[in-house]
């Protein structure tokens, strides 16, 4: 457990590190999969390791022993973690809980709120055209979602351009890209390290929205111009909280469209499917030998509580005593008798 708990936290760093520049030169679709894995596996392991931490100081409180009947000598003496390490650990997780709970709510907040928007929008299409100058094109998750834009926005774009906004806002619907950005920052809140992960994460999704309406037009640079022209068009003017075209880094984007499609590479999913691995392995051991640490310390007390209550008394060893307590006759001399 010495080593294997703090795995964990090497590996959520290193994927945070690492992962945000590689995910950028993968394909969006497996890459936003793989984001969304690893953010996951990542903030499951952060927290189940700062729980078994926070463990081994809670459980040395006598009243949690005693609940537990667990020797609190014995589990002091196997520990191997300082206790301003679990005393850090127990703090770190009640904010990051606290924090989590925090993200739940808001996001539960911003579905429910872009369900009613979407179930207010005028017709019953998946198009929803507002009657507004200011230039404005997202969608709305719901069921099913909606693709909202302005009269403004399609009075600034060609009839192919308005073609690929439009299979761009689709692209989101269809890939429910909604429930991806909800992990990513639900995770982010329970672990902070992944903050990086979840803005690769956003950026991904407007790239996989874009290479599908690159699919659909057929025609890489029409999306890149529609792209760059909404961007320009809505600036100041977009919506953070949506999937909208205009999300994302926009000249990232334009370049990516404006060359060939990403190739596919394997070894880097591969190499962070065996940290995510290494990560699961790791926190498997420490909890293991957090199990048997407090087996050990039970059976300890049980021990104990054995010996006190077997221990002789002083007149055990007293003559005319036997081992079973009870009276025994004494040994009496020979006075010289003999048997034939």
């Amino acid at each position: 457990m010495l080593v294997s708990v703090y795995i964990p936290f090497l590996v959520t760093a290193a994927l945070a590190v690492l992962a945000p520049p590689v995910a950028h030169r993968l394909p969006p679709r497996p890459a936003a999969l793989a984001l969304a894995c690893a953010a996951l596996v990542t903030a499951a392991g952060w927290a189940g390791s700062l729980a078994l931490l926070a463990f081994t100081g809670v459980a040395q409180i006598p009243q949690i022993a005693e609940e537990g009947r667990w020797s609190v000598s014995a589990l002091r003496s196997q520990d191997p973690v300082y206790a301003v390490v679990a005393a850090v650990s127990t703090l770190v997780l009640a904010v990051c809980v606290v924090s989590l709970g925090l993200a739940a709510v808001r996001q539960g907040r911003h579905l429910l709120r872009a369900r009613r928007e979407c179930a207010e929008l005028p017709g019953h299409t998946e198009l929803a055209v507002l009657d507004d100058d200011v230039p404005l094109a997202f969608a709305l998750p719901g069921s099913p979602g909606r693709i909202v834009v302005s009269r403004g926005m399609l009075r600034r774009l060609g009839d192919a351009e308005r073609e690929a906004l439009l299979a761009h806002e689709r692209a989101h619907l269809r890939g429910r890209h909604h429930v991806f950005q909800s992990v990513w920052r639900l995770t982010a809140a329970l672990n902070p390290l992944l903050r990086p992960v979840a803005v690769a994460g956003n950026f991904v999704l407007e790239r996989w929205a874009d290479e599908e309406a690159a699919e659909r037009v057929g025609d890489r640079t029409v999306v890149a111009h529609a792209v760059g022209r909404a961007a320009l068009a809505s600036a100041g003017a977009s919506r953070p909280a949506a999937l909208a075209a205009t999300g994302g880094v926009v000249p990232q984007r334009v370049r990516a469209l404006l060359a060939p499609p990403p190739a596919r590479r394997s070894l880097p999913l591969l190499a962070g499917g065996l940290l995510l691995a290494v990560c699961c392995a790791s926190l498997a051991n420490a909890a293991s030998d957090s199990d048997r640490m407090l087996d050990s310390a039970q059976w300890a007390l049980s021990r104990a509580h054995a010996n006190t209550t077997t221990a002789p008394t002083d007149h055990d060893d007293a003559p005319g005593h036997g081992p079973d307590g009870c009276c025994a006759a004494p040994d009496r001399p020979d006075h010289g008798e003999r048997h034939f």
